[in-house]
């Protein structure tokens, strides 16, 4: 969780005194930035071309990892967490925003055969997940990769997936994008499914940084998705890992459940 605001002029001179090595990069990463944005139509196609270029220096990289070691690691703690709260191997999963398979790779072995998808965004970074799948030697698993331009999931078909999981997704998107993701993901889970997201939460000021990454509240987020008549529901238990991100898990609610209902509920969850 992060109380400041990174975004801030006095955020950002404080970073550069105590990181000077950092000033140079960060001048470079914004430079592009701009330039990319001029150059784009809209947030996703921004940040489609923001991942061709990260993944041009190394797709590891691209998703957030600064070595193998951490790639692996962080893998493996979306996949443990995953597991301990309900995943079965007969469960059918997509993953939004699977990325090269940092996570993906470990659920696709795990999981029966056909029962993996993934989407993401940028098509460079779903070579790179097709180069993770032959080398774990993943092809019998019969993975679903796909491509998306929007987070409609208009090629899914309806009450399709016991459990959908976006790590690192929101934390680099608008609000109107991860609305339209709640507008549309209760179509394809299905009624007893889960749909859990990670994000960077702030108790402060919302923000972002770059357009590249997005600060919110809990209380945000829950209110947004009981608007589209999703019940959301903090996991304080994933804070006690080693992750920098918040997480939320999504259910379609049962009879007699309501938003207005559940908001109070969710304010107190933004406290944890």
């Amino acid at each position: 969780m992060h109380d400041n605001n990174r975004a801030s002029i006095v955020h950002q001179l404080g970073y550069a005194i105590r990181h000077p090595g950092r000033i140079s990069p960060h001048l470079r990463r914004l430079t592009r930035n701009a330039w990319l944005r001029l150059r784009t139509r809209d947030h996703v196609d921004y940040y489609r071309a923001v991942m061709r270029s990260d993944v041009a220096r190394g797709s590891e990289a691209a998703v957030g990892s600064r070595s193998h070691a951490r790639w692996l690691a962080m893998g493996r703690l979306q996949f443990d967490y995953l597991v301990r709260h309900g995943l079965k191997p007969d469960h059918r999963l997509l993953e939004i925003g699977c990325g090269n398979l940092r996570a993906g790779r470990l659920f696709i072995d795990y999981l029966d055969t056909g029962n993996y998808y993934g989407v993401d965004i940028s098509p460079d970074i779903l070579i790179a997940a097709q180069g993770t799948v032959s080398d774990h030697d993943l092809r019998d698993k019969l993975p679903h990769l796909m491509p998306v331009g929007d987070l409609r999931f208009a090629a899914l078909p309806d009450e399709t997936f016991d459990v959908v999981h976006a790590h690192s997704v929101f934390s680099h998107s608008p609000l109107h994008v991860i609305e339209e993701c709640f507008r549309h993901v209760g179509r394809i889970m299905k009624p007893d499914g889960w749909f859990d997201f990670t994000f960077d939460r702030t108790e402060g000021q919302e923000h972002q940084v770059l357009r590249e990454d997005f600060y919110y509240r809990t209380a945000t987020l829950t209110a947004l998705a009981g608007k589209h008549g999703l019940r959301a529901t903090f996991m304080d238990d994933w804070e006690r890992l080693p992750s920098k991100q918040s997480k939320i898990r999504i259910t379609l609610p049962g009879p007699g459940w309501s938003a207005s209902r559940a908001a109070p509920g969710a304010a107190r969850q933004d406290a944890l």
